[in-house]
């Protein structure tokens, strides 16, 4: 099993999507890329602790490819939007994909190389691609929310 991380707007949405994939053996909702231990949701939201809503899959690297779960974060959010999708605005909201080896830090830069060179966006990619630091799971109640509550998606485009 392997793990990927990704941040693209609220983590309901992004979080519903990858839940979605075959060869997905799991996903969390959490808080990556800020320099607080043990952040709350209450602390994200502040702005000030420098995390972005995340969600951490894990997978069957034989059933699904990076590039796969690469191609549903690009699909699923505006990556040309900064700190912002759709209605939610701050950092927390960033787009960001945090490697974990350098297999996935090359193929996210060649994927986004890829998407800048075909011309797909009108605006420029501003998708960070950093390496994974600690990964914080959000509290309980918003793991698999939308599951929980019978939706079946929301709109993270």
């Amino acid at each position: 099993m392997e793990k990927a991380t990704f941040a693209a707007g609220c983590f309901w949405g992004v979080e519903a999507e990858f839940r979605n994939v075959p060869g997905v053996i799991s996903t969390k909702v959490g808080y990556s890329g800020g320099k607080l231990v043990n952040p709350t949701y209450k602390d994200v939201c502040s702005g000030r602790t420098g995390h972005a809503e995340a969600v951490e899959v894990t997978f069957d690297p034989a059933k699904v490819s990076y590039d796969r779960l690469l191609q549903v974060f690009w699909e699923n959010h505006d990556p040309t939007t900064l700190n912002r999708q759709g209605p939610d605005v701050g950092t927390q909201y960033r787009s960001a994909i945090y490697f974990h080896n350098p297999e996935q830090e090359a193929a996210a830069r060649a994927s986004k190389a890829d998407l800048e060179a075909a011309g797909k966006f009108r605006k420029p990619i501003v998708t960070e691609i950093t390496e994974g630091s600690e990964f914080f799971d959000a509290e309980d109640y918003h793991q698999q929310y939308l599951e929980k509550r019978g939706l079946a998606h929301c709109s993270i485009k």
